[in-house]
């Protein structure tokens, strides 16, 4: 029985999503706890391959029970046997052909800056505290130069970068609450480190040190050659960075962060 499953996690101590011979991944936190519930092997393919540090509030993860298993009761099952900063917060039945990574339509990541001469002692590992804000319109102009498709390999980590560079972002916003920012970056697919240099470029038209101009240049729009990794903003931290969701024709998670439980009574203030 195959089942699509909606994961969150803080990414601090592990080396990102994936299973590694070395280090801890998320996917085996996950799987050994499946396979507590499981008579046979239970293998995990997951949306998103995220970095090391980074965290998920909606990551899908696929992968088949030896029996089938009640959603919510599969849920509370798989939770009892993970650690605290790894929660499964919702599973469906899908399909035998459904995968996780294969099926998705596209992929939303979010990025959390903290802006002001001081920040909540909380937040550290969660969110990039730049002590300078952005200015408001700047930062959307270089939003609306790097939304659509591109060659970005002046965004791709050095050494990683495949042979075709072009990727499409169907969107990508930036918002602000107090002095809480985050911009909200979706495509289908992305390159290694992309979301993060991304980010560390807008940051610097963001604080009017290079011009929306700049970013159309590490394009190689209007003629020119894109440029290379070494040209374009630093690597944002990891920590800011969360995999938000993915979308698919076959199944529909709850929205990431609005209430999923049965309990429904408010409490008074």
């Amino acid at each position: 029985m195959r089942y699509a499953a909606r994961v969150a996690y803080v990414g601090t101590r592990y080396a990102g999503w994936q299973r590694q011979v070395e280090a801890l991944g998320v996917q085996q936190v996950l799987e050994e706890a499946l396979q507590r519930l499981s008579r046979k092997p239970v293998k995990v393919v997951g949306a998103g391959r995220t970095d090391s540090g980074v965290h998920a509030v909606g990551q899908v993860a696929s992968f088949d029970m030896d029996r089938e298993w009640e959603p919510g009761r599969l849920t509370i099952a798989a939770n009892f046997y993970l650690p605290p900063d790894v929660s499964l917060m919702e599973a469906r039945r899908v399909s035998e052909d459904f995968n996780a990574r294969r099926s998705a339509l596209w992929r939303e990541y979010r990025y959390l800056i903290w802006h002001g001469r001081s920040c909540l002692p909380h937040l550290n590992g969660l969110v990039w505290w730049r002590k300078r804000c952005w200015n408001p319109e700047l930062v959307r102009e270089g939003c609306r130069v790097l939304e659509g498709s591109h060659d970005f390999r002046a965004f791709c980590k050095t050494g990683e970068r495949p042979e075709n560079s072009v990727r499409t972002l169907h969107r990508l916003r930036w918002k602000r609450v107090g002095d809480l920012s985050l911009l909200v970056v979706r495509a289908p697919s992305f390159l290694m480190n992309m979301v993060r240099i991304i980010v560390g470029s807008l940051d610097r038209v963001g604080r009017g040190e290079a011009p929306a101009i700049w970013l159309r240049g590490l394009l190689g729009e209007n003629g020119a050659l894109p440029r290379n990794r070494e040209a374009s903003g630093v690597t944002a931290p990891a920590g800011g960075l969360y995999f938000w969701r993915a979308a698919y024709k076959e199944v529909t998670f709850s929205r990431s962060l609005r209430r999923n439980s049965e309990c429904s009574e408010r409490i008074s203030e």
